[in-house]
């Protein structure tokens, strides 16, 4: 299969899981300059950890090619060696949300997810952009195994081993540096169609999520709830709050917040402003 080289503007990082069962080993996925999704693997976790490598909202260039044993229509995979990141990811802020927003208006965004499963069984659509109308809560669940099995983290080293990229010194460190989440969380959400509410749920696999749940844990110990609500439940939402959701490889029908994208809400222009001028 012919590969050829693309730049691709990192949108999502899923924290990694060892499970092939129910997941793939991480999600990676960007948007191309002229605006389609695309899903990248395999990317080994050096890559993915949030303060080395790429990070989201950082263009890179790759040379890809389509994955042969993913038939979903966006999935590529990445040859990891050939990867060249800009110095610097997009800014934020006044200056760079809408850089950012000029980027992301090219990516159709649904406003229903049930449209965005009507689009998967008819179009084949496996990565979608989502506006919810807003945020109902978030769940949050014990795992029923808070530690990685002796199986899967000798999938993480078997799985490192196959990038080629460290050593069994290296490999041993990444592993233990890789924490399990000892949590599920689920946002539920409402969209609003035609007059109708609609009610859904999905489990959040953000890297950034992870991210948060050990920077609070860290910083609150057993404390560390209320800080992780008042980010994902109050400060978000308060955004323009947008999901990026993808299906499950081996489960077509299964989908996931793969990664969370929050620009500033724009100005309500009232009638008061509106007569200055």
């Amino acid at each position: 299969m012919a590969s050829f080289t693309e730049r691709i503007l990192i949108l999502c990082k899923t924290y990694p899981s060892p499970s092939a069962k129910y997941a793939e080993t991480s999600c990676v996925a960007g948007m191309t300059a002229d605006g389609r999704l695309i899903r990248l693997y395999p990317v080994p976790f050096r890559l993915v950890a949030d303060d080395q490598q790429f990070r989201k909202w950082q263009w890179i260039t790759a040379r890809l090619e389509k994955a042969r044993d993913d038939h979903r229509p966006e999935s590529h995979r990445i040859f990891v060696d050939t990867i060249e990141c800009d110095v610097e990811p997009l800014p934020a802020g006044k200056v760079g949300w809408p850089l950012r927003a000029e980027l992301l208006a090219k990516i159709p965004v649904f406003s229903d997810f049930a449209a965005i499963e009507k689009a998967r069984v008819e179009g084949g659509v496996t990565l979608a952009r989502l506006r919810p109308t807003r945020i109902v809560g978030l769940d949050i669940k014990k795992t029923d195994n808070p530690d990685w099995t002796d199986e899967e983290k000798e999938k993480l080293l078997r799985m490192q081993q196959q990038s080629e990229l460290f050593d069994e010194v290296e490999e041993g460190k990444q592993i233990r540096l890789l924490e399990k989440l000892p949590f599920d969380f689920h946002y539920r959400y409402e969209c609003d169609v035609d007059g109708q509410t609609f009610a859904y749920k999905h489990k959040l696999v953000d890297w950034e999520v992870g991210a948060l749940y050990r920077t609070v844990r860290r910083q609150y110990g057993d404390a560390w709830e209320a800080p992780f609500r008042a980010k994902l439940e109050q400060e978000l939402p308060s955004k323009d709050l947008q999901f990026l959701l993808g299906t499950i490889h081996r489960f077509p029908g299964q989908w996931l917040l793969v990664s969370l994208i929050y620009p500033p809400k724009p100005p309500v222009e009232g009638p008061d402003q509106a007569g200055l001028f």
